[in-house]
């Protein structure tokens, strides 16, 4: 490990030379884990005038996520990006809340609803839904565990276990019913998109849902061929060869049955990539696959909106 190299991105970092996304790949690349770079991080503070003591790396520890992804850390700024926590009406009255992002210019913009990961609305989900807005789309990232974020897959897992995915489903078609009364939206239809948990719930949304433009799932567990004739909207689908949970065969099998059912999509398999290869936070991620999926996606989106 360079002391002096990691010491040069703590400054860049707590001066505002390095966004927490490029901290956190230089860091990682330099302390050799993840778990390692998540630590350093929470050391510092920027403005701070003391420089945090270097982790030293820990084995094993790097496939968590980051320990300062709490519902309470203030995200970074986008620029030309509006963000906030909001609340929107749920099913039968009830009140939900999630994170919305729009472009700060005044016209209106297509809208995208995005899926957490099992670990939950953490700060890399709140990246991604800002980065959308800054590719021009009003994004809202429904909060599925109403403020709990974990970053132990025990924890992760159990949460999964606990929610009921049909009530996910109505939450997140609550979210499309809110994008589509907001002003700033254009169109009268909404895209859907999700990572790992949320990429499942993108395609259990789009075998119910009417009003979508566009759906997106990375990574998530294929329809059956019983299923898939009941998507109405675009798919472009985004997996890994090497997805240790999802067989090839079984994306192989839907992208067959969306093509007999006449369903527009796409499905991209990137050789070599894992579970989870877009999350810049996690050792899974694939830099090269993650650039090539984003601009697939933000064409996809763009060629379908209405």
């Amino acid at each position: 490990m360079d002391r002096v190299y990691v010491m040069q991105l703590v400054r860049s970092f707590q001066t505002g030379g390095l966004s927490r996304r490029k901290f956190l790949k230089q860091a990682t690349l330099a302390l050799g884990s993840v778990a390692s770079a998540n630590a350093l991080l929470a050391a510092c503070t920027p403005g701070s005038t003391d420089v945090p003591p270097v982790v030293e790396p820990t084995a094993g520890a790097g496939s968590l996520e980051p320990a300062s992804d709490t519902a309470s850390e203030t995200p970074e700024a986008t620029p030309g990006v509006a963000a906030e926590t909001i609340e929107f009406a749920g099913p039968q009255g009830t009140t939900l809340t999630g994170y919305l992002a729009r472009p700060t210019g005044g016209a209106a913009v297509p809208a995208v609803v995005l899926i957490q990961e099992w670990w939950g609305l953490n700060d890399h989900i709140k990246d991604v839904t800002r980065r959308l807005a800054a590719e021009g789309f009003v994004v809202l990232a429904p909060d599925l565990y109403n403020g709990v974020v974990v970053t132990e897959p025990d924890e992760a897992r159990k949460l999964v276990m606990e929610l009921d995915m049909e009530s996910a489903v109505s939450e997140i078609r609550a979210a499309i019913d809110h994008l589509q009364t907001l002003d700033t939206v254009s169109g009268s239809k909404v895209a859907v998109m999700g990572f790992c948990m949320g990429g499942r719930l993108s395609l259990q949304t789009a075998i119910v849902e009417d009003d979508l433009y566009a759906v997106v799932p990375y990574y998530g567990t294929p329809l059956t061929a019983d299923q898939a004739p009941e998507v109405a909207a675009p798919l472009l689908g985004i997996y890994g060869e090497e997805d240790g949970g999802i067989p090839v065969s079984e994306v192989e099998a839907m992208g067959a049955a969306l093509k007999e059912a006449g369903v527009t999509h796409e499905i991209h398999i990137y050789p070599g990539a894992q579970h989870a290869f877009f999350n810049d936070t996690r050792e899974a991620y694939n830099a090269e696959a993650a650039a090539d999926a984003w601009q697939r996606t933000l064409s996809w989106l763009r060629t379908h909106q209405e």
